[in-house]
This record gives C-alpha cells, structure tokens and sequence, in this order.
C-alpha cells in the first residue's frame, strides 16, 4: 500500500501500532479529521481485500 497510498500507508501505521485515534491522526499528520477518515475507509478496505485474497 505504501507504494500507491503513502498516506493511506501511514494512518494505518498510527492506528495499529501506536494505538492514535483517527482525531489524533489527523493532528500528527495535519489534514483534516475528514481527510484522514476517507483515506482509513481506503485503507481499510484495502486491508480486507488483501486478506481475503491471500486467505
């Protein structure tokens, strides 16, 4: 994801290994809290797919 989503990349990084709230996302990164909760929906989904696909 990294690769085509740095972004995207990065929030997920925030929010599963230093535990930061999608508020607290939106302060280390400075965009908006809806600018960070769009690319976490992204990602998410992206997540999902990935792990559906190698499961």
């Amino acid at each position: 994801m990294a690769k085509f989503e740095p972004e995207g990349a990065k929030i997920i990084e925030l929010r599963f290994y230093a535990g930061l709230t999608l508020p607290e996302i939106s302060d280390v990164l400075e965009l908006s809290e809806r600018t960070v909760q769009r690319r976490w929906r992204t990602a998410r989904a992206w997540m999902l797919k990935e792990l559906t696909v190698a499961a």
